[in-house]
Order: C-alpha cells, then sequence, then structure tokens
C-alpha cells in the first residue's frame, strides 16, 4: 500500500503537468496514513461507483479504483483535453483522486457556464498552495464569489482600471519602456533573448507603475522576475492535497511550505515600500504623480471601501504576476509569430511609421490608432492564449448543463485554446491572421465565447485594460524601433510548454538593428 502511495504521488507530478520539475519526496510521516488513506479512498471510489445521478454526470474514459483517470492523463493538458473532446463530445469528465473534473470545449456550453449560471459557476477551486500564499485567498484571484469578491472588483475596476487612472499613470509606463529601448540599443547588432528582455523590462515596468519604484538594479529585477515565476508555478503546479485533501496537514510535497516563505519575501518587499511611502509627504491631489499603490492608500484613509492591509499587500502581487509572466508571454508570442510571418511584420512597420512617424518614438497615446497592431495582438491571443484552459471556476451548487449534471464542488475547466482553434469557429483556424479582426469586431470582454483570451463573465480578467496598453505599447516599441533578423536565417518555431501560462518552449533569440536615425 505503501509504493502504491508513493506512485500516486509521483504520477500526480509527471502526469498532471502543470510546470513541476523538482523531484517528488514523501515524508516519513505519510507511511502511517498511507494505509488508513487507501481504505478511505477506496470505500469512497466504491459508494462513488454505485451512487445513482439523474441527470448522468458527462460521458469520460473509465479510470482506476482511488486514482481515478490521473495516471492516464498527458502533460499538455489543453491538448489532451482537446484529443478527448472528439471521442467523449464537447463536455466530459476525469476523475482525479477525489477531485471532479468537468472539461468543456464548445461555446455554448461555455455559454451556459460563464454567462446563464455564471453566479453559480463564479468560484474557484483553490488550490492549496493559493490558499497558503494569499491569505486564504483574500486577492482578487482566488477570492469566493460574494460581497467581497464583488467590493473588490469594484474596487479595482473603478479607482485602478479605469481610463482615467491608466491615463494619470501614463507617464510612468512610458518612462519604463524609454528604460527598455536604452537597454537594447545597448545590444545592437548582439543576440538577444527577447522574453527574457520583455521580462525584465517588463517587471520593471510593473514596479514602476505600480508603486514608482525607478532605482531597482538588474539583480534585483531578476531576483523579482524568479521569485514571480517560483510562485506561479507552486500554486500552478501538481500537488497531492489537492488531488487527497485528507493528506493536505502533511504538505508532502512541500508546495504550501515554499509558498509561505514566497509570501514572506514579496510581503516583505511590500511592507517596507509602503512604510516609505507613509513617512514621505503627501504627494497632494494631482492624480498624474499617484501611482497605484498610492491611490491604494487613499482608499484605505479615506475608508470609504474598508480595504485591509492584507488586501492591499494581495492585490499588488496580484497585478505583479497578472502584468508580467502574461504580457512577456503575449509578446514573445506575438514576436514569434510577425518573424515568421515578414509580410505581416512589414503591414505593421508601415503602420507604425504612418502613425508615429519613421523617425519619432513611440507613444502610448497613439495606440488607439494602430488597428493593425491591435488585430496582431488579438490574433496572438486567439493562437496563444496566455492561460489556455483559463482558471478553474467551480460550482457553488450542483447544476445541470447541456442535459448532464455539474456536481457540487467540482473542477471545472474551459478550454479557451481548443475553441480558439476549432475549425467550425473559425477560418484557417491555425493561420496567423490579423485580418480577420480587422473584418470583424471582436472584442476582449467575452461577449463573443469563441474568443475569450482573458475568460468571461463576472470572472472575467479585471487587468484587461491594462494589459491592451502594456502588450500594444511593448510590441509597438520593438517593432518601430528596431528591426529583428535571426541568427543564420532560423525561423523560429512555435512549440508550445504547457503550464498555468502557455510559453514557447524554446526563447526567441533574434538580433535587434536600430531603424530610427534619432536613437535619442
Amino acid at each position: 500500500m505503501i509504493n502504491l502511495f508513493e506512485k500516486f504521488t509521483i504520477l500526480a507530478c509527471q502526469g498532471w503537468s502543470w510546470g513541476c520539475h523538482t523531484h517528488t519526496t514523501v515524508k516519513p510521516e505519510a507511511t502511517l496514513m498511507a494505509a488508513v488513506l487507501v481504505i478511505f479512498c477506496f470505500a469512497w471510489w466504491w459508494t462513488k461507483k454505485f451512487t445513482n445521478i439523474n441527470p448522468p454526470l458527462p460521458p469520460g474514459p473509465r479510470g482506476l479504483p482511488i486514482v481515478g483517470n490521473l495516471p492516464f492523463i498527458k502533460p499538455d493538458l489543453h491538448r489532451y483535453f482537446a484529443e478527448l473532446s472528439e471521442i467523449y463530445g464537447p463536455i466530459f469528465k476525469l476523475q482525479l483522486g477525489v477531485k471532479t473534473c468537468i472539461v468543456i470545449n464548445s461555446p455554448p456550453i461555455a455559454k451556459a457556464v460563464l454567462k446563464d449560471h455564471d453566479a453559480i459557476f463564479a468560484n474557484r477551486d483553490i488550490p492549496a498552495a493559493a490558499i497558503a500564499g494569499m491569505f486564504g485567498g483574500v486577492d482578487i484571484v482566488w477570492r469566493p464569489n460574494g460581497p467581497d469578491f464583488i467590493r473588490l472588483r469594484k474596487l479595482l475596476l473603478r479607482e485602478l482600471m479605469s481610463k482615467s487612472r491608466l491615463d494619470a499613470s501614463y507617464e510612468l509606463r512610458q518612462r519604463g519602456v524609454r528604460q527598455m529601448m536604452k537597454d537594447l540599443h545597448g545590444k545592437i547588432g548582439s543576440s538577444v533573448n527577447i522574453g527574457e528582455q520583455v521580462a525584465l523590462s517588463t517587471v520593471k515596468l510593473m514596479i514602476t507603475s505600480l508603486w514608482g519604484g525607478s532605482s531597482e538594479r538588474s539583480s534585483d529585477l531578476i531576483e523579482f522576475k524568479k521569485r514571480l515565476e517560483e510562485f506561479v508555478n507552486l500554486a500552478g503546479g501538481p500537488n497531492v492535497s489537492d488531488f487527497l485533501p485528507l493528506l493536505a496537514p502533511f504538505d508532502l510535497q512541500g508546495i504550501e511550505s515554499k509558498s509561505r516563505k514566497l509570501l514572506s519575501w514579496f510581503y516583505g518587499k511590500f511592507e517596507s515600500v509602503i512604510m516609505n511611502r507613509l513617512k514621505t509627504e503627501d504627494v497632494g491631489d494631482d492624480q498624474i504623480s499617484k501611482d497605484f499603490l498610492q491611490q491604494l492608500l487613499d482608499l484605505k484613509q479615506r475608508g470609504d471601501d474598508q480595504i485591509s492591509d492584507n488586501e492591499i499587500k494581495a492585490l499588488l502581487l496580484d497585478m505583479m504576476i497578472g502584468g508580467t509572466d502574461t504580457t512577456t508571454t503575449t509578446v514573445e508570442w506575438a514576436m514569434t509569430e510577425l518573424l515568421r510571418h515578414p509580410d505581416k511584420m512589414a503591414k505593421l512597420v508601415e503602420e507604425l511609421d504612418t502613425v508615429a512617424g519613421d523617425q519619432n518614438t513611440m507613444e502610448e497615446s497613439l495606440l488607439p490608432q494602430l488597428l493593425y497592431l491591435n488585430a496582431v495582438v488579438k490574433e496572438t491571443l486567439r493562437l496563444h492564449p496566455v492561460v489556455p484552459l483559463l482558471l478553474p471556476h467551480m460550482p457553488s451548487q450542483s447544476c445541470i448543463v447541456a442535459g448532464y449534471t455539474i456536481p457540487k464542488h467540482c473542477r471545472v475547466f474551459v478550454n479557451a485554446w481548443a475553441m480558439q482553434r476549432d475549425p467550425q469557429l473559425w477560418d484557417d483556424p491555425l493561420c496567423f491572421q490579423p485580418e480577420r479582426f480587422l473584418e470583424a469586431d471582436i472584442s476582449y470582454k467575452g461577449n463573443e465565447l469563441r474568443y475569450i483570451p482573458f475568460g468571461s463573465g463576472r470572472r472575467i480578467c479585471v487587468g484587461i485594460a491594462m494589459a491592451e496598453r502594456m502588450v500594444g505599447l511593448i510590441l509597438a516599441v520593438l517593432v518601430h524601433s528596431f528591426e529583428w533578423e535571426l541568427a543564420e536565417g532560423r525561423k523560429p518555431d512555435i512549440q508550445e510548454e504547457f503550464g498555468v501560462v502557455l510559453k514557447k518552449l524554446k526563447p526567441l533569440v533574434a538580433i535587434p538593428f536600430a531603424r530610427l536615425s534619432n536613437s535619442k
């Protein structure tokens, strides 16, 4: 039984691959629990097997006692789920340990979950690592649906993500982009890892926008980036505690303890920044000079929205995570596709030169005029959605969808990647064609369920407006200010590495050359 338990632990890490690359160990404390655990799980499985449910659960592949379908899971979940959809239909079921997972691969059923029954499915199935790393889920990403979630969401949309607030922090972002241009000019004619360069620039850009920090050393930025990536991998990685909650107190893989350590590091940084801010003189009523942190502190001081210190720190971490890895990944995929399609690159360069001028630097205020740039970003997110399965939803009560019972507290995945490549929904779905978004008015708002890179319903990403600006500005600067060549004329590949964020398997490396004669 102990050997069976150890095998299960390893399978959880290897099969349910969410970016877990560390060796899995089983602590000695688990030995005593193994036999009791196996008996309990078998009894649970036996009872569940003969429980009649009407309407039935969705169809799905048969699994094994105790572990269910876990041993058969393939690493690239988005592709594996699309393959199963061809066998079992647009909605199917998997059993992973004690966790029932429902996978949705079609817009009509996605609409039933994200729109028609939005209130029921608006909760998150919070992984143990996120609970440990977010004060039990007080942030906007994992917080359960309810009055507190609605309050926090409205606060973010009104006070931080509105057009007026984003316009007020315009100069902070522009400053960060100028620094990125300066760094790249120092690497003219040399090979550049575009993803790595954009990642460091984006971390600095987010720090500048969130709390105005501009004096961080390169080593500090690298450390921040490293810890952000580690935290994302822990929160989305395979954890036996999520499949078998009885084991949660033992933290067999050490994921929760690592999350707490990372949380302590991040919050130590945030607390230091907050304390320094409180010691300085008030910045006054001029919103142009206020970064996001100052706006949050002003809200707390007014007392109108009852925001706590822990919520401020959790929101800062949310925005760092949401604004760095996702932005970096989207820009790298966009540059990959543009370098693979020189005609699309030339068309974008022509638009940028027409709107910004062939000897002027790019400004964020010009983004609304750059229609083809917007189409390039949208097409990139269609082919390469940053979060291919979105974040999992969890129904607060059992519900009937598409004629099947969706049980309470199950985990629901919406395969945005599959729907955005469905040949029945898109012409030439595997081709990179930004022009399709010039011909059809398709927005990021999640109203058209065949295109939901940011989700839909009340759990749609609250940072869409900021993401549009950051991705658009960074990509525009890279293309407008520099010409890019591939070493030895190689064509960049589009192999994926599945995880919480769908990244390139191999980094994009290219050589920049200055386009603008006035490098200042």
